[in-house]
This record gives C-alpha cells, sequence and structure tokens, in this order.
C-alpha cells in the first residue's frame, strides 16, 4: 500500500492540470486579470516615472542617495529570497555591502569600491551573489551617469531601452501570445513577446541615438542606436529570465509587494539590473562627449584600424583610476566629475 500510495502522489504531481494549480506562475491569467494588472501598471509607471526622470536630469549626489536607496531595497527582498532575516550578521551585511561599496567608489577611489564589492562573494554563492550583481548595477548606473558630456543621454538611452523592451514585451506577448521562450524558468513569458521587446529596444535606441547626434550624420547614429538597442535589449531579458530563474528556485512568485502591479523592487529593475553594467562596459571604449553606443570597437581589440593613432582617454585606464591621466577626464577622477562639482 505506501509504494501504491507513493505511485499515486507521483502520478498526481506530474499531472498537467494539478502542477497549474498548485504553481501560480504557471497558471494562464484570465484577460480581465491581464487587463487589470495593465492598469496597475500604467498607473504605477505614472507615478515613478516623473521622479525618476528628475533623478535622472538632476544626477550628482540626488542620483547617488536614491540609486542607494533603491539598492537597500534591492538587498532587502534578496534577503528575503535568500531566507536570511535582515538582522542578522548575514542580513546586515548583504543590506550594507552593495551600498558602502558604492559610497567608496564615488568618495574615495572606484578601485576600492570595486575591490570592496569583489570581496562579498565571499559570503557564499546566494548571499555573495546578491551583493555582487545588485553592488555592480549600482556602480554601473552612477559611473554611467557621472561620464564627461555624455552621462545624461546615455543614462536616458539605457531607461527608455529597458523601459520599451519590458512594455512591448508584455504588451505583444498578452495579444499574441504563442510558444514559450523559457517553460521551466518563466511560463508567462513568450518568444512573440521577447521579439516585441526586442523591437521595442532598437526602436528606443535609434530614437535616442538619431536625437543625440545633433544633425551629425544622424543615420549613423541611428544604425548604431538599432545595434546598441538591440544588445541592451538582449541584456534587459536575460536580467528579466535571470531573475525568474532564481524566483523560481526560491519558490516565490513575487519578489515583493511595493509597486502595484509590479511586485517587487527586483520585479521591476530585473531588466535594468541586466543593461546598466553591460552600458558601463561599453563606455570604457568611448572618449568624453560620446554616449556609450558611439564606443570605438578598435578599443576592445575587436576591429583592427590598422592605425597607429594613440586611444582616446576615458577608457578602461582612466575608468578604474589607473594612470594619473584621469585628472584630466573629470576634474578629480577619484570622486567623479558631477560629484566633485556639486560639492564645490
Amino acid at each position: 500500500m505506501p509504494a501504491a500510495n507513493a505511485a499515486s502522489g507521483r502520478a498526481l504531481a506530474e499531472n498537467p492540470a494539478i502542477r497549474r494549480a498548485v504553481i501560480p506562475d504557471a497558471a494562464p491569467a484570465t484577460t480581465a486579470g491581464s487587463w487589470r494588472d495593465l492598469r496597475l501598471r500604467l498607473i504605477s509607471a505614472a507615478v515613478l516615472a516623473p521622479l525618476g526622470l528628475l533623478c535622472l536630469i538632476d544626477g550628482g549626489w540626488i542620483l547617488v542617495a536614491v540609486t542607494l536607496l533603491m539598492m537597500v531595497g534591492l538587498a532587502w527582498e534578496w534577503a528575503g529570497l535568500a531566507r536570511v532575516r535582515p538582522v542578522s550578521p548575514a542580513g546586515i551585511a548583504l543590506l550594507v555591502w552593495p551600498g558602502a561599496s558604492l559610497l567608496l567608489a564615488v568618495t574615495y577611489d572606484w578601485m576600492a569600491g570595486l575591490r570592496l564589492l569583489a570581496a562579498g562573494c565571499l559570503l557564499g554563492p546566494m548571499r555573495g551573489g546578491g551583493i555582487l550583481v545588485i553592488g555592480a548595477a549600482g556602480l554601473s548606473l552612477i559611473r554611467l551617469s557621472d561620464f564627461p558630456g555624455a552621462g545624461a543621454a546615455s543614462l536616458l538611452f539605457v531607461v527608455l531601452v529597458v523601459w520599451s523592451s519590458d512594455s512591448l514585451a508584455y504588451l505583444v506577448g498578452r495579444a499574441i501570445g504563442g510558444a514559450k521562450l523559457a517553460p521551466r524558468i518563466s511560463p508567462g513569458k513568450t518568444r512573440s513577446g521577447a521579439a516585441g521587446g526586442l523591437l521595442g529596444a532598437m526602436l528606443a535606441g535609434a530614437l535616442v541615438a538619431g536625437l543625440a547626434s545633433h544633425g551629425a550624420s544622424p543615420g549613423s547614429g541611428i544604425l548604431r542606436g538599432l545595434l546598441f538597442g538591440g544588445l541592451l535589449g538582449i541584456a534587459a531579458q536575460a536580467g528579466d529570465l535571470a531573475e525568474s530563474a532564481l524566483k523560481r528556485r526560491c519558490g516565490v512568485k513575487d519578489s515583493g509587494r511595493l509597486i502595484p502591479g509590479h511586485g517587487g523592487l527586483l520585479d521591476r529593475l530585473d531588466g535594468l539590473i541586466g543593461a546598466v553594467p553591460v552600458a558601463a562596459l561599453l563606455s570604457l571604449g568611448c572618449a568624453p562627449g560620446q554616449g556609450f553606443w558611439q564606443v570605438r570597437l578598435s578599443q576592445f581589440g575587436l576591429v583592427d584600424t590598422g592605425s597607429a593613432e594613440a586611444p582616446p582617454a576615458g577608457r578602461l585606464e582612466s575608468w578604474l583610476n589607473l594612470t594619473p591621466a584621469t585628472a584630466a577626464l573629470d576634474n578629480g577622477a577619484r570622486s567623479g566629475r558631477s560629484l566633485r562639482n556639486t560639492s564645490e
């Protein structure tokens, strides 16, 4: 009898109908529920978008402060996923470590901040992974915003690309449906939605890059916007899938309930967490005044130009403060251009 009961239990567990009833994420949403969820998303976006735009335009320490708050919120949700009490030593480390790395980077030295962030990996795969992911996104966001002459445009590019990718993926996926993209990770995501998200990212990138060209070779700017918008769109969707895999591993549907219609901060910012480090890495190949989509691929050894021309300032060595030339970049590279100027 026990063997028969066990076999019966396994059969029930493998039944698709039972699985849909037990696993909420796998259950198909009703049309009414979908549109109600869309209304909540639009209301939340209408409230949060102006605040985000204000931070992007002003930059400086306001953006740093908002980024620190978001990092604490993300770490709080990650602690919940990792089953770590926030008041425990491990929980406090998870909450404080990413923000401490960012503060060390912007007030003293970027390499010191990166080293402190990397040391967080010693806390183990789950807690250390949270520190690394959250910290890398925060440091990349601030460094990208502080790039001389192109910080605001670069941030606007990333934010619009990620937002367009997320919105078009949601709308196209709901309208068309079809084959699932990764049913074992996120049963709600479809291939049509992924294609729509990629298209939205490319169009947003082309729009920003074309407008930022200021009449100088707008065609080239649009082509680069399509290319790098698509690249960031892929990175954003990869971040979304990675967060879905994390939630499925932890047995939860949403990372939190902070934002109506979106879930938690991790649910809302997963695409940005995936895209902004890619944009920051691309900016290493740019000279001051260039958006990251204007990167010279030869700086990464991807294209052999055959030229003996000296590379422009503002690349990897300057970003990591490895040479004294950084002082010419941003009026004291240890604290950054806009951050230094706002305190003078």
